[in-house]
């Protein structure tokens, strides 16, 4: 009897697309997806560690699982992500009802430490310090027709005191051009319209292997493959941000014009502490750049607010980059402490209730900008590729929703025309909220599009297994799972 699978995903897109190789692997594996509402014989929870609470949030879920398990015999629950990482056999030790945890380092292995954990009835815990297998390398069952993710690197070079991701994801590692051009290309040749470029320091990328041009030639590149419509990519960082990205931005039709540039924090004593290496107008003169490329680029980034040490004149200077960039979004953040970080040991932790109202004035004043940058958008055609599951409100709307090419959420009445996910409409805005824009009327162009028939048919690509490598002298025994112990 085929044994089914449920993953459960947590954080960044990062691990959303980490999520569809596990799943892949699992499905190459002979297992097969549960059916919405079944119960499944795995469950897979894929963690992160960034999130404020998450290893709450994991036990929690955890014990509501643990009555399940035990009327469901044979049942397994396997752990990984980067609070795996982090947790290790602490895990088990807290949920002895768990049979397997792995971590970053060693995906591949999902199948294998199932398959012993069942034969040895004990839990198995692997955490392995280095990449075993680049996670691009592993087979994917992709989520989507018309939309894929794409890792150009893993990990992170960069030591920022509150963020606990390079110990948990290691040292970066860079995938050659070619591989990241060989998949993109396989996606769009199977009807995939756009596709977002993923790596924790985009910028970064190439210089393992000697090339500081590497992101923006592998940009222009993508604007040579056949069927591809749009190219994205998050995140990359102020300090690494050099021209000729900006150029290749500009001069490459498929690349969307949007931008997600994390900022962190607009006073220079923050950005020191946060051992961020940028300041505050290095990172504007960014922005003005970017502009002059590309005029109706939509901007948006990422802001904690109520670092250790963080006073008032540091948060109005936060105000003031935020008036001065003028986001189109952001996503905003109240500091906690991440065990593990220097940050979590700083003396000068902002009281919780004033984190919490200088929070609630950046999120005011980032709406109100965000509103009249949408109002100007009124009256304009926009190109929507629509999605599925963006608008919650939809059924009860009687509308359909997709990203703009700029990013933006677009709600949409479809009219009388017969459109799916994975299609394409260029239709008129005739409303703006902070966070989103409506168009009302009947769509002024309709494209139906190989990727929407694909949705319709239930189809997705397909990512076989790969035995590419690393990009590098060879690092462990690629597509063999380990068999070692913790």
């Amino acid at each position: 009897m085929t044994r089914s699978y449920a993953i459960r995903t947590y954080g960044c897109q990062m691990n959303a697309h980490d999520s569809e190789r596990l799943a892949g692997m699992l499905e190459a594996a002979g297992y097969q997806a549960a059916e919405d509402g079944g119960q499944a014989d795995v469950v897979v929870f894929n963690t992160c560690a960034v999130r404020e609470n998450a290893d709450n949030r994991l036990y929690g879920n955890l014990g509501h699982l643990r009555p399940v398990k035990d009327a469901h015999p044979g049942m397994q629950i396997a752990v990984g992500g980067c609070l795996a990482q982090k947790d290790r056999a602490e895990i088990v030790r807290r949920a002895p009802w768990v049979d397997v945890v792995f971590g970053t380092h060693n995906l591949g292995s999902l199948p294998a430490l199932l398959e012993r954990a069942r034969h040895n009835a004990e839990a198995q815990v692997e955490i392995k310090e280095s990449l075993e297998v680049f996670p691009s390398n592993l087979p994917a069952r992709r989520e989507s027709a018309y939309a894929a993710w794409v890792s150009i690197s893993v990990g992170c070079n960069n030591s920022c005191t509150f963020c606990i991701v390079p110990s948990l994801r290691g040292r970066e590692v860079d995938r050659r051009p070619g591989e990241v051009l060989a998949e993109v290309s396989a996606l769009a040749a199977e009807g995939v319209l756009e596709v977002t470029l993923l790596g924790q320091n985009v910028n970064s990328y190439g210089v393992e292997f000697g090339d500081r041009a590497a992101f923006s030639k592998l940009l222009r590149a993508c604007g040579e493959i056949d069927g591809l419509e749009r190219v994205r990519f998050t995140s990359p960082h102020p300090r690494d941000f050099t021209s000729d990205v900006i150029t290749a931005m500009a001069e490459t039709p498929v690349v969307c014009p949007q931008l997600h540039m994390p900022l962190q924090s607009g006073s220079d004593a923050m950005l020191k502490a946060m051992r961020r290496s940028y300041r505050s107008g290095r990172y504007l003169a960014i922005l003005d750049e970017v502009r002059a490329a590309i005029p109706h680029a939509a901007i948006s980034t990422d802001i904690i607010v109520g670092f250790p040490g963080e006073t008032e004149e540091d948060f109005q200077a936060t105000l003031d980059v935020v008036r001065a960039a003028r986001f189109a979004s952001a996503f905003t953040f109240q500091y906690s402490p991440r065990p593990g970080t220097p940050a979590a040991e700083m003396g000068d932790q902002v009281p919780k209730d004033v984190v919490s109202e200088r929070y609630q004035r950046l999120v005011a004043l980032q709406e109100e900008i965000s509103w009249e940058l949408n109002r100007e958008l009124v009256g304009r055609p926009v190109e929507v590729l629509v999605a599925q599951g963006e608008g919650r409100k939809d059924g009860a709307t009687r509308r359909m929703s997709g990203r703009a090419r700029d990013g933006r959420l677009v709600h949409f009445a479809p009219g009388s025309a017969q459109v799916r996910p994975g299609d394409v409409v260029r239709t008129e805005i005739t409303y703006a909220a902070p966070h989103h824009l409506v168009a009302d009327g009947e769509p002024l162009d309709h494209r139906r599009t190989r990727a929407g028939d694909l949705h319709e048919q239930g189809s997705r690509p397909s990512t076989p297994a790969t035995v590419t490598g690393l990009g590098l002298p060879a690092i462990g025994r690629p597509l063999t799972p380990a068999r070692g112990g913790a």
